[in-house]
């Protein structure tokens, strides 16, 4: 793991370099080196624990704030390998994606202008959520129960609404397999994560506190119910 965290960062640092030239390169390596190390040794954080109903909606409420996009369901290393011929590998932004990918994690991808631009997960087993959310909360994967998370949307394209759309598009994904419960964890201060849970009007079931030291994690019980 610390091999395809490494191999990642690095990933994320030349293409910055190339893109956006020397200064902006290092940043990104520094920041990624202090978080690593961190991350690595202790962490620790609250969570709102959601639950949504999967159920119809109307698109128009959910489009993003621009008009040509491209959009991809990616459910195999296969299917993200074509994509990646045609020039854009999602799977370099997600250190455990070809893990995800075949253990049962379906991807769901931005695209504008030709660049990724955001993706989200779902994880359709229990094994796929623990490539991209060590929270230990309880997913009934046995009876049509999923979960979803491992949000990122590249900073150029914040504020277009593409988590919004993209959390539609997983929604209706669950809703055509017939599956009407959908689950994950938001850290309590990602408010703008919130905010866009808040408009598929969910139930927030609890807040915890997630622990994790070295390889040692647990997760602390704080409210039942929350009402925002």
């Amino acid at each position: 793991m610390i091999i395809v965290r490494t191999r990642h960062s690095l990933k994320r640092v030349f293409t910055a370099f190339r893109k956006e030239g020397f200064v902006p390169s290092v940043k990104i390596l520094q920041n990624d080196t202090f978080r690593f190390f961190r991350n690595y040794f202790f962490h620790i954080s609250n969570y709102y624990l959601y639950e949504h109903t999967v159920k119809e909606r109307d698109e128009t409420d959910f489009l993003p704030k621009i008009r040509s996009f491209d959009f991809h369901i990616v459910s195999s290393n296969q299917q993200a390998d074509a994509l990646a011929r045609r020039g854009v590998d999602f799977r370099e932004y997600f250190p455990t994606a070809r893990q995800t990918l075949d253990r049962g994690g379906v991807a769901f991808c931005i695209f504008i202008g030709g660049e990724f631009a955001h993706a989200g997960w779902v994880a359709l087993t229990e094994e796929a959520k623990k490539t991209f959310d060590g929270i230990p909360y309880r997913v009934d994967f046995l009876h049509n129960e999923v979960c979803t998370g491992g949000t990122l949307t590249l900073p150029k394209f914040r504020g277009k609404g593409l988590m919004k759309y993209c959390y539609f598009k997983r929604f209706e994904f669950l809703r055509e397999k017939g599956i009407r419960i959908s689950r994950n964890a938001v850290k309590a201060d990602n408010i703008i994560s919130q905010r866009v849970h808040a408009k598929f009007n969910p139930r927030i079931y609890g807040e915890v506190r997630y622990v994790r030291f070295l390889k040692w994690k647990f997760m602390l019980k704080i409210k039942d119910e929350v009402h925002n």
